[in-house]
């Protein structure tokens, strides 16, 4: 397994994306090399519903593996869901591939929006520059996220990324039970 994650590439120059990354591979691989790559996402700055989301990490992982030369492509992406009644929430989704175009698809981080914040994403604002507005604040995408100024603290956009990256890992991590034919 070491070999597969001796170099992880993220779809991303964010330091908190390439942190969360680097968390769980080191786990599997202590000597493991993480870096990130600025590639597009091909979806909006801001992306709305899970499939748009989804799409976004998905670019990502797969620009990330060719233009950084890795064992591993990674991508992750935030996003907005409109629920039914008008309400906003938070998604986001990693998306792991390697050079063979398997994939693992790992989703965490939903949690509502505050109607203060989803009127700016309804104007047209994306929820790092409404967070930042809000909060009065500079470069929550980099740092806490509106994950963190929501929760206070008690859980940061490091933190609530890590757990849906290993869950994309899994394809990897128990190739027996992905690869088993019922």
């Amino acid at each position: 397994m070491s070999d597969l994650f001796r170099r992880v590439v993220v779809g991303s120059t964010n330091p908190v994306k390439i942190a969360a990354v680097r968390a769980i591979v080191s786990q599997l691989t202590p000597d493991a090399e993480v870096v990130g790559v600025a590639v597009p996402s091909g979806v909006p700055d801001q992306p709305f519903g899970d499939e748009e989301t989804q799409e976004g990490a998905r670019q990502r992982a797969r620009l990330a593996l060719v233009d950084g030369a890795g064992t591993l492509g990674v991508g992750l992406e935030g996003g907005i869901v409109v629920m039914a009644d008008g309400r906003m929430r938070t998604c986001a989704w990693a998306v792991v591939v390697d050079g063979e175009n398997r994939e693992g698809l790992g989703g965490s981080m939903s949690m509502p929006l505050p109607e203060v914040v989803a009127m700016r994403i309804r104007a047209g604002e994306e929820l790092g520059h409404a967070m930042d507005a809000v909060a009065q604040e500079v470069g929550t995408k980099q740092g806490r996220g509106a994950v963190g100024i929501l929760t206070a603290g008690l859980v940061d956009r490091q933190r609530a990324y890590e757990p849906m990256v290993a869950y994309a890992l899994a394809p990897w991590l128990t190739p027996a039970l992905f690869d088993a034919v019922p």
